[in-house]
């Protein structure tokens, strides 16, 4: 398996090593890294000064500060304003799933609700008891639900934005905390105009209708309008739900990016190849921490090293929701045959091997695919542990098995 960096002060390959991470580096778009620009640049420091234990040092903390880093989302508004369905949404759940946001009935409840994303332990939604329920200035709500604790709030509404919700988007802003402005059930509006008027019916005018409304609602109480999202629950791939994800990534602190865009459902390819990035940049970042700065050896994937492998590959599977779990589900919503689905997938079958002998082949295989399109970077010398090479392939794997179910069961919805 070869070994880590060692006498690092005089390897002549520092060089190389700080030239593919800059290259890495100066690839991705800013608001899509997960790695601030400040540890970017400390890890480059050590490598040019030949301080690999410093560099590792800076990467397994900013890892560590990734898959720690809490993300609390607080949504609130008035009842019946399409909260809990936006909740479940944002988590991937159906309304009679375990533990879903209950959805459809009368708010009574005078606390804050938290519900955990099922596949990201560090994200929790708050659904936050309706201003309107608790009978106290905008101020003192919000720090009853303890308005410290979240990232951002979301405040949603179904229909005309009321006094109370406009001076709980005032109070928020007095209290340096960012909040967005969600609109649910433009689908529905879309058909009761479209029923009321059949022959003038004009979706993009009554969508813009709908925007200005609130726009100018916003602007007649003397505030600068917020960003505003036109959603379905429902239908999460159209309107403004891909466009509010990417808003929410951008705006969020850098550690904390990676989970919130593994989060997200698969609701359209763009979303798939956001996650296959951010995983990518990951996987990256574990390979400069253990990576070897020599030609990776041709030899067998020993048995420990199969079983890792069968676990990451596993990890992926459930992230990108081609897990048989996940399958089944979309089997069932979709109303199609699970094994119509299943037969489509490749992730499943990549490590259905015993013999150590096809495994190294298969690396062989995807090494020449890898080099081929990243030779910028292994052409400067930095070379990963061989087991890297093969999360990479388990990545792209999954990443289109997730698409071909998208395309699959998108067309039977």
């Amino acid at each position: 398996m070869g070994q880590l960096f060692s006498d690092t002060s005089k390897n002549e390959d520092n060089g190389d090593l700080v030239s593919s991470a800059t290259k890495y580096f100066m690839k991705i778009k800013a608001e899509t890294k997960i790695i601030s620009q400040e540890t970017i640049r400390l890890i480059e420091l050590h490598l040019k000064k030949g301080n690999i234990q410093g560099a590792n040092s800076v990467i397994i903390n900013a890892l560590k500060n990734i898959d720690k880093a809490p993300i609390n989302i607080a949504v609130t508004g008035e009842s019946g304003g399409g909260k809990s369905s936006f909740i479940n949404a944002l988590r991937g759940v159906e309304p009679e799933d375990q533990g879903a946001a209950e959805e459809g009935v009368t708010e009574t409840t005078m606390m804050r609700t938290p519900y955990k994303h099922p596949k990201i332990k560090s994200l929790t939604l708050w659904d936050l008891p309706g201003i309107g329920t608790m009978n106290f200035p905008p101020k003192d709500y919000l720090e009853k639900v303890q308005i410290q604790e979240y990232d951002f709030f979301v405040i949603v509404s179904a229909s005309r934005l009321t006094k109370l919700e406009l001076d709980l988007a005032k109070a928020i802003i007095f209290m340096k905390k960012n909040y967005y402005f969600v609109r649910t059930k433009v689908d529905i509006d879309l058909q009761n105009e479209k029923e009321s008027k059949p022959r003038t019916f004009d979706r993009e005018k009554t969508l813009q209708q709908i925007r200005s409304y609130c726009v100018n609602t916003f602007s007649q109480n003397s505030m600068d309008a917020p960003h505003i999202f036109l959603i379905s629950n429902r239908h999460l791939s159209d309107y403004d739900f891909p466009v509010l994800m990417d808003t929410l990534i951008k705006d969020l602190p850098v550690q904390k990016r990676h989970n919130l865009m593994l989060s997200l459902p698969n609701i359209t390819e763009a979303a798939i190849d956001r996650k296959h990035k951010s995983m990518q940049q990951y996987i990256w970042m574990e390979a400069f921490k253990a990576g070897i700065l020599a030609t990776v050896p041709v030899v067998g994937i020993i048995r420990d090293d199969v079983e890792k492998l069968k676990v990451k590959l596993n990890h992926y599977r459930v992230l990108f929701g081609v897990d048989d779990e996940s399958v089944e589900f979309m089997a069932k919503d979709s109303q199609m045959p699970v094994e119509q689905l299943r037969k489509i997938l490749k992730s499943p079958y990549l490590l259905e091997t015993k013999e150590e002998e096809t495994l190294g082949e298969l690396f062989l295989k995807y090494l020449e695919k890898f080099a081929s399109a990243n030779g910028g970077l292994l052409a400067t010398g930095l070379y990963f542990r061989k087991t890297f090479y093969l999360e990479f392939l388990f990545l792209d794997t999954v990443t289109e098995d997730a698409k071909v179910l998208l395309r699959e069961t998108y067309s039977k919805v």
